[in-house]
């Protein structure tokens, strides 16, 4: 976090575009997290304007970039200082929300078949899963907390990142080290081929459509890799402004929700054999979080292919932010004074949940060879508090949706978005049969 300067020395100010600002010793400066530190101001697709008031945005050079456009508006409340009580109880609230939607999830989801039992609507009711009852739940909350003016008050609580990697550690304990080992070669080399082709036809679409390099950077990383958290990565990187990096983000969602209803539908339309579909949906979707809700839908064994894919793009994010650092400040910025990026900035970049996963995997791999039958009681608690977490996960996709970042940034970065996802769908689907066709899980 960036040093608090004295009172006489720092003044807000809100330029002609509505833009808050905040001038410490003369120089504009922007709230917590925007990682950059000289970017001119402009519209939020990308277009480069010629105006000489343009607003920077400067935190220091590394910081994460926070994952919510939580940036105030002319109608949301004030910020809440974060070292208050008021935001610890704010964010206490939102917690509560959180958990109620998530404890009405696995009710729903416990006891809909059975009230559905011989009525017309029977195998539709036991075909629905804890996924879609989260989602929607989280999309109704959305709404709700929004109308109701509590959204932004609470909106710290909406941890969808942490959970999810939090179930993705646990998850690795249903899955046997061997399937992980047997699966590392060909995940490894869809990631590779498959993060290339994507993030380098996306930097192209994005040239022809007249984006600057920020936001192509963003929008290639979020394509290709996994979705917000490498839009964050890669925003720290070139030092994106935070409009940009909340415009990605809320277009990462808006393709993930429909993709976790329509890629298992379509794996199942195309017959895809449980492997194929989970690489499928692993190097297609985004969002780690939607990649293993789409999975839990096409079924168990397709979870585990699609989780061990995504993490294994995951663990390319490191390398992909530490190019794009190196590419902007040697190339594009050409900062003569820029440090060169080495290994302590890989690590420092490098998603650690990652290691959590196979560590869990390991765990509990020798925990099974060791306790027998026994053992699996124990992994049952372990794979329920999973679900647990995963919900909170997918209610948390639900009530982080803004709609009103997608309806502000223009046309240009969604016709970019839809025709890197398209061909996506299309190089994802070709490896996964060529690589995982006579994998068995």
């Amino acid at each position: 976090m960036s040093a608090v300067p004295e009172p006489d020395a720092t003044t807000d100010r809100v330029d002609a575009t509505g833009a808050a600002t905040r001038t410490t010793g003369g120089s504009p400066t922007g709230g917590p997290g925007s990682g950059s530190a000289r970017a001119d101001a402009g519209p939020a697709d990308g277009r480069v304007t010629d105006r000489a008031d343009a607003v920077a945005i400067a935190d220091p050079p590394g910081e994460p970039v926070d994952d919510r456009d939580d940036a105030p508006t002319a109608d949301a409340p004030p910020p809440v200082d974060r070292r208050s009580g008021a935001f610890w109880a704010w964010t206490a609230l939102g917690l509560v929300v959180v958990l109620g939607l998530a404890a009405l999830t696995r009710f729903l989801e416990q006891n809909v078949p059975s009230w559905a039992e011989g009525s017309a609507v029977e195998d539709l009711a036991a075909a629905i899963e804890y996924p879609v009852y989260a989602i929607l739940l989280g999309l109704l909350g959305n709404v709700l907390v929004t109308v109701s003016g509590l959204r932004d008050r609470i909106a710290a609580a909406f941890r969808t990142e942490f959970f999810i990697k939090t179930g993705l550690v646990l998850l690795g304990a249903s899955i046997n080290l061997a399937v992980i080992a047997g699966a590392a070669g060909p995940a490894i080399a869809q990631a590779l081929l498959l993060i290339s082709g994507v993030f380098l036809f996306t930097w192209w679409l994005a040239g022809r459509f007249g984006l600057d390099d920020k936001l192509r950077a963003l929008l290639a990383s979020a394509v290709s890799i996994c979705g917000v958290s490498a839009a964050i990565a890669a925003a720290g990187a070139v030092r994106a402004r935070r409009e940009q990096l909340a415009y990605t983000a809320s277009l990462v969602i808006a393709f993930a929700l429909p993709s976790i209803f329509l890629l298992p539908w379509l794996a199942d339309v195309f017959g895809l054999p449980d492997a194929v579909a989970g690489a499928w949906i692993g190097g297609n979707i985004d969002t780690t979080a939607a990649v293993t809700a789409a999975g839990a839908l096409a079924g168990e064994d397709a979870l585990q292919i699609a989780s061990i894919v995504k993490v294994t793009q995951n663990a390319l994010m490191g390398v992909v932010a530490v190019a794009l650092t190196a590419y902007f400040a040697f190339r594009v910025e050409r900062r003569a004074d820029a440090a060169r990026p080495g290994l302590g900035e890989l690590w420092r970049r490098f998603p650690k949940f990652v290691l959590g996963f196979v560590a869990a995997s390991v765990i509990a791999t020798w925990y099974l060879d060791s306790a027998g039958t026994d053992g699996k009681a124990t992994i049952a608690i372990v794979n329920d508090l999973r679900v647990w977490f995963l919900i909170l996960a997918f209610v948390s996709i639900g009530l982080e949706v803004r709609v009103s970042s997608l309806r502000e940034a223009g046309w240009r970065p969604v016709t970019v978005f839809a025709g890197a996802t398209l061909f996506n769908l299309a190089l994802a689907l070709g490896l996964a049969s060529l690589l995982f066709r006579d994998f068995a899980v």
